[in-house]
């Protein structure tokens, strides 16, 4: 019995001790690597919670041994176990530009200002073959790439560029529109104009060729007549004679001064206005001879000058004016897209070209 409990005690005394131990665990991704890969050291130590742990601190390209650099170490990572334990680890990056076997020393851990190493390790660095019979082929490394296609940079370039086409379109239909319509051309016509007595005696021909004065309507022959003399007198004398009596004609010529054959024309206007107004029935040969003086007036008065030439502007029907309107909103709906067609043009080539640069 005494032997029994002496036992006891003694696997208790184990039992409570063993998770006392401290573990210190090393490994290495690969044990072969080329000149100037790198590869790395997972150091881990297993402590009991509350103990003081300390790694080894290396700093950028110092040697971990001769020929082996250390690049960088990774921060303190911790993982809590079991019964108040814990997993502390850190990562070494190294490195090596010789070829050559390397024998790694354990590392050591520090719990508790106690030291505790891990395990041995090695790492063989090879050299890269190297073609020495052919030294034109060695390359400089390629920069870094981007990825030559993202939908959302070209998306919007894309549907710019269909815009175009379709802008294109709509002006190439404006155009064939505008050339299918026939332009309006104005032309301005000048006309001779004629002077008052030439105006005059055109009428009178006119009223002769008519055989106006062998008419039995008398008072149609004498209208014309009298109102051909009212524009002659208006406009060669410049005053308002269409509106005038054949009297006040008379005192208006005589106030200027013109006394030239005014008898013959006041008899003229005397009988006119007995034809017009008192029914008055004349004979052929009066009227030949009124037609005589009326002649006579005219040349007898008349002033000599150069023929002139009146500009006629063009008169636009209704239908004329809605097709110049037509076709100048044509044109302006041309000029504007085909600015437009090449604003959006220059700005898809600038940011395609962004993009391939």
């Amino acid at each position: 019995m005494r032997r029994l409990l002496i036992l006891t005690a003694l696997l208790s005394c184990i039992w409570f001790q063993l998770p006392a131990q401290v573990a210190v665990e090393s490994k290495i991704d690969s044990i072969q690597i080329f000149i100037g890969q790198q590869t790395h050291i997972d150091l881990s130590v297993t402590v009991k919670e509350g103990q003081k742990v300390r790694f080894p601190h290396y700093k950028p390209q110092q040697p971990l041994v001769q020929g082996i650099e250390v690049l960088s170490m990774s921060k303190l990572d911790t993982t809590e176990l079991e019964n108040d334990f814990l997993q502390i680890s850190r990562r070494y990056t190294i490195t090596s530009f010789d070829e050559k076997l390397y024998y790694l020393p354990p590392m050591t851990v520090t719990v508790d200002g106690k030291t505790y190493s891990g395990k041995n390790l090695a790492l063989k660095v090879l050299t890269v073959p190297v073609d020495t019979i052919h030294p034109d082929k060695f390359y400089p490394p390629k920069d870094v790439q981007n990825n030559p296609f993202l939908w959302s940079e070209w998306a919007p370039l894309f549907l710019l560029s269909i815009l175009v086409i379709v802008l294109c379109l709509l002006t190439l239909y404006l155009y064939m529109r505008l050339r299918s319509n026939k332009p309006i051309r104005f032309s301005v016509k000048a006309v001779k104009r004629l002077l008052p007595h030439q105006r005059a005696m055109n009428e009178i021909d006119r009223i002769k060729a008519e055989r106006m004065v062998s008419s039995e309507n008398q008072k149609e022959y004498y209208t014309l007549l009298t109102d051909t003399l009212r524009k002659y007198i208006q406009e060669r004398f410049g005053f308002s004679a269409m509106e005038m009596t054949s009297s006040e004609i008379i005192t208006h010529l005589r106030q200027l001064g013109d006394r030239q054959m005014l008898d013959e024309l006041q008899s003229l206007f005397d009988t006119a206005d007995l034809v017009k107004f008192a029914k008055y029935s004349t004979l052929i040969n009066e009227n030949d001879l009124n037609l005589v003086h009326a002649i006579e007036f005219i040349r007898s008065t008349k002033q000599e000058a150069p023929l002139q030439e009146e500009k006629i502007a063009p008169q636009l029907s209704e239908a004329d004016r809605q097709t110049l309107r037509m076709r100048l909103t044509l044109k302006w709906l041309i000029i504007v897209l085909g600015l437009a067609v090449l604003g959006i043009s220059a700005y898809v080539a600038y940011q395609t070209y962004l993009l391939l640069v």
